[in-house]
């Protein structure tokens, strides 16, 4: 068993933690919020004071937090000080430059790196179910391997520096344009008489099938694990997607890609926020469209 060190003790960053203790490693985190640190030590993590009692005789360090600055900050923080050889893991979901910048980091102390977001949201960390998407070297990935299979349930090696970040943000795109199609289509259903149900069983077993229906639809009652049968609680917060969707954005005009669908829900995803509805799960979207 490892001794982690885990950063960012949040919604996300809790649970997973939690997970390893769960899978028997011995795990001290660090997070600047006292109620997260209080909440991951009721779950057996040690809670550390600061970033460097955290990482002491750390062999895994993991950071799971809100930008790429922070990231940097981090991995600028710990350079000079960790050992050569330690892992460094990187589960924020940021911007591809940023994520190389932090492998160059690793690399200039000696340490294997990986960037490795993750897909399943909150219930995921908490159930242990997220698909982690990795970026770095094959001996980084085989090193990490199973320390992830401890928080998740698939692990895919998506290329070199920077990669699990690239996947991500492609996944997220589409996951944002598509969500946005089905409350289109269910808002369109409601007027044309159709209920909730006779439309979700038809599109759940015909060609207008995806996760966005199947899984998370964003009308309550056909799938009762729906956050629509919450009153749209997150789940995966608006704020979350307008983040993903944005950093999409900025990656397509870098690239030089064509992305008019994810520019137009990015402007949905904005909109949607700038009236407040940051918190509100991002399927809930569907109230906002309904009355465009």
């Amino acid at each position: 068993m490892a001794n982690i060190a885990f950063v960012g003790l949040g919604n996300m960053g809790g649970p997973m933690a939690a997970n390893l203790v769960k899978a028997g490693h011995v795990v001290r985190g660090f997070d600047l919020s006292e109620q997260s640190r209080k909440a991951a030590e009721e779950a057996g993590v040690k809670a550390a004071i600061s970033l460097a009692e955290a990482c002491q005789d750390a062999t895994v360090i993991i950071t799971m937090l809100p930008k790429g600055e922070h990231v940097l900050s981090v991995w600028s923080e710990l350079k000079p000080s960790v050992a050569s050889g330690t892992l460094l893991i990187d589960c924020s979901t940021i911007d591809v430059d940023s994520a190389r910048e932090a492998h160059q980091l690793a690399a200039e102390a000696a340490c294997l790196s990986l960037d490795a977001p993750v897909s399943g949201g909150i219930s995921g960390a908490a159930q242990a179910t997220l698909t982690f998407m990795a970026g770095g070297t094959q001996a980084a990935f085989g090193a990490a391997r199973p320390i992830l299979e401890a928080m998740g349930k698939r692990i895919v090696h998506c290329g070199g520096a920077g990669a699990g970040q690239a996947a991500k943000i492609c996944n997220n795109m589409l996951l944002g344009i598509s969500m946005i199609g089905a409350c289109e289509a269910f808002a369109l259903g409601e007027k044309l008489g159709l209920t909730h149900q006779a439309l979700f069983d038809v599109v759940s077993t015909s060609s207008g099938q995806c996760w966005s229906v199947n899984t998370y639809c964003p009308v309550p009652g056909p799938v009762p694990t729906s956050p629509a049968n919450r009153n749209y609680q997150p789940g995966f917060a608006a704020a979350l997607m307008l983040k993903d969707l944005l950093l999409s954005q900025d990656a397509a005009n870098s690239s030089g890609a064509s992305t008019p669908l994810g520019a137009t829900a990015a402007a949905l995803y904005r909109e949607f926020e700038a009236a407040g509805h940051g918190g509100t799960d991002f399927s809930g979207i569907i109230e906002m469209l309904r009355t465009k």
